[in-house]
C-alpha cells in the first residue's frame, strides 16, 4: 500500500509559476514509475506527466510539454511538477499516481495508487 499527499497548488496570475510536491510513504517508493495526471470541471481527468524509477526517462503530453518539468528525488520519495508559463487552461485538480508496472505510462487505468490532489487555479 502506497499513500500519496499532494501539496504546492493555489492561485496564480497567468504566466506564474508553481511547483507540485508529491510525497509516497513506504520503501519502496523507487520500484513505482510516477505520474501527475490533472481534472478540470466537467471533463474527464487526463494525464501530464510521468517519470520513470530511476528518473532517466519522462513524458508530458504537448500542451505542457514546454512549461511543465516531472523530476523526482527517490531518496525523499518525493515526486515534482515544476510548473512555468501557466495558462487558464491549466486550471485543474492535480494528482499524482505510482505504478507498479510502467507499461503505459500516459493510461491512468494503469496506475495502482493515487493522491487526493491539489487546486490549481490560474488567473487571466
Amino acid at each position: 500500500q502506497v499513500q500519496l499527499v499532494e501539496s504546492g497548488g493555489g492561485l496564480v496570475q497567468a504566466g506564474g509559476s508553481l511547483r507540485l510536491s508529491c510525497v509516497a510513504s513506504g520503501r519502496a517508493f523507487s520500484s513505482y514509475g510516477m505520474g501527475w495526471f490533472r481534472q478540470a470541471p466537467g471533463k474527464e481527468r487526463e494525464f501530464v506527466a510521468g517519470i520513470s524509477r530511476n528518473g532517466i526517462t519522462t513524458y508530458s503530453v504537448d500542451s505542457v510539454k514546454a512549461r511543465f518539468t516531472i523530476s523526482r528525488d527517490n531518496t525523499k520519495n518525493t515526486v515534482y511538477l515544476q510548473m512555468t508559463s501557466l495558462k487558464p487552461e491549466d486550471t485543474a485538480v492535480y494528482s499524482c499516481a505510482a505504478d507498479r508496472m510502467w507499461y503505459r505510462p500516459s493510461r491512468r487505468e494503469e496506475y495502482d495508487w493515487w493522491g487526493q490532489g491539489t487546486q490549481v487555479t490560474v488567473s487571466s
